[in-house]
């Protein structure tokens, strides 16, 4: 095991502990943890459900998922035994009382074992019905009041709109101050998400030139290969704008826009990037169609293989009007980034499950070379790519080898699995399941993030809903998206561009 710090004694309530998210994410990144020495020998995984199940069936249930999901892959016997003494399944209905009163006498001789203190975390792996039904049952036990120890994890999506998003803010209020809310966006736990912060923040080349002088524009784009599979129910509530774009790609994007924060305190950091989601030019319902566009997936072919339109996905409407598809020119009304325009798009059963920041700078104030010295011109970009790949390419000109003078462009790369070793970078819930643990709330989203964020994209899910499209399904499975993408960006003279960060690849 490695060496690392050690936190305090911890006890984790898992509400839907016998679900998905926690077979695929959250037991992994635990046993990760264990693994590398950061969680206190004082440690105990409490995980709720519905289904009726033994504790060895659960924990041998568990180990599967650990086997197949950890960046380590399989376990080692000694090791998970060790770390499974920690775990107990229950099996509890979360509307009653009696659950929660025996969790408190738990928690108690948990605390009495420990000699200290324990941080008590109350993870909500659970549909968003049961946020508000689950948080006051923990209020009412008395389970919140430890205002230090006591924290309230909670999954998205977080709210279906503003007033819903406002509602349950208020609601989760009166039972935890803020500092013991943690709103998970598990896109903010990536190692290339957070390395944009020490990119941009950590380095003097970059900052002079981050700003309208320089830039002459920024896109996002996060696109998926897969369809809804099994989420039609949500699906058809939600839609990408909800869906993707309201959470990752803002969070992106205030990543990219943000000003420099004076230091790294948690509320610091935020509040840097609550500042741009204000600056965000709000639309008015009449100019949507000028900055907004919608798609949605008709049948088509992957990888060789027939797959379904959305409108014939399981527990889709025939008619449904629900995009799944979205791109949306924005801009930053502030003195950094007035009339830069920042593109994001993200769709489902695109080319490939790619997510990419291109940042695309102004060409030089004057050209001094002959015409046939720059045939092969092209623009300077920066490029950050976050998954699948993980690295950093920027591109720049240099002369060609030879007796003339012929500009070509060249590439500079950083790529993670060249400079780290791959199973030694952590995963996203580990990375905010130790935050949580540590009372770090930097990568989570406070009350007034997500308000501001729902604000941004409210005229647009209203326009969108009062005014159906009559052109779904307007792209084909395995495509780009909706031609009208193209059309929005080509406006400004632009083409969207996903730039390969392997060497000598091509757009």
């Amino acid at each position: 095991m490695a060496t690392t710090r050690k936190t305090s004694p911890t006890i984790i309530t898992i509400f839907g502990g016998s679900g998905d998210l926690t077979w695929r994410k959250l037991a992994p990144a635990l046993y990760n943890l264990f693994l590398d020495n950061w969680l206190n020998e004082h440690l105990c995984i409490v995980c709720t459900g519905r289904s009726e199940m033994s504790n060895p069936a659960f924990i041998k249930r568990l180990k599967e998922g650990v086997d197949k999901f950890s960046r380590r892959g399989k376990t080692k016997k000694a090791e998970w035994d060790q770390f499974s003494k920690s775990i107990e399944y229950q099996q509890a209905d979360f509307t009653q009382a009696k659950m929660y009163n025996g969790l408190k006498k738990q928690i108690a001789a948990f605390e009495k074992k420990a000699g200290e203190k324990a941080n008590k975390i109350f993870y909500l792996a659970v549909p968003p019905a049961f946020f508000e039904p689950i948080a006051k049952r923990i209020g009412e036990a008395g389970l919140a009041e430890d205002r230090e120890f006591s924290r309230l994890v909670i999954e998205k999506p977080f709210g279906s709109d503003l007033d819903s998003a406002r509602n349950l803010n208020n609601s989760l209020l009166t039972i935890f101050e803020e500092n013991q809310l943690y709103r998970i966006d598990h896109y903010l736990g990536k190692e290339t998400v957070q390395n944009i912060l020490a990119f941009r923040f950590a380095n003097a080349l970059f900052e002079p030139i981050w700003n309208r002088n320089y830039i002459d524009h920024v896109q996002i784009t996060v696109a998926e290969k897969i369809g809804v599979e099994d989420r039609g129910n949500y699906y058809e509530h939600s839609g990408v704008l909800r869906d993707m774009i309201q959470n990752h790609l803002m969070q992106l994007l205030c990543l990219i826009a943000m000003e420099p924060p004076v230091s790294f305190n948690a509320d610091e950091v935020r509040n840097r990037k609550v500042d741009v989601l204000h600056a965000i030019r709000k639309l008015k319902k009449e100019d949507v169609h000028n900055f907004a566009v919608r798609g949605q997936y008709d049948a088509g072919w992957m990888e060789g293989k027939k797959v379904k339109g959305y409108r014939h996905e399981k527990d889709v409407a025939a008619d449904s009007p629900v995009e799944t598809f979205a791109a949306i020119k924005f801009f930053i009304d502030n003195w950094r980034w007035n009339n830069v325009p920042f593109y994001v798009r993200s769709g489902k059963r695109m080319p490939d499950a790619i997510s990419v920041i291109t940042i695309e700078f102004k060409p030089v104030p004057h050209q001094s070379f002959p015409d046939e010295a720059i045939e092969n011109w092209q623009p300077n970009r920066m490029i950050l790519n976050i998954q699948p790949d993980m690295g950093i390419r920027i591109r720049f000109q240099a002369k060609k080898p030879g007796l003339q003078m012929q500009l070509n462009p060249v590439d500079m790369l950083f790529n993670y699995s060249d400079a780290y070793s791959s199973t030694g970078t952590p995963e996203a819930y580990e990375t905010l399941l130790l935050d949580v643990i540590e009372g770090d709330a930097t990568l989570f989203m406070r009350a007034d993030q997500v308000e501001a964020a729902w604000q941004i994209v409210m005229p647009i899910l209203e326009t969108w809903k009062g005014n159906h499209s009559v052109n779904f399904p307007n792209y084909a499975a395995g495509t780009q998206g909706p031609e009208t993408s193209e059309a929005l960006i080509a406006r400004d003279g632009n083409n969207w561009i996903v730039m390969p960060l392997e060497k000598n690849g091509h757009e």
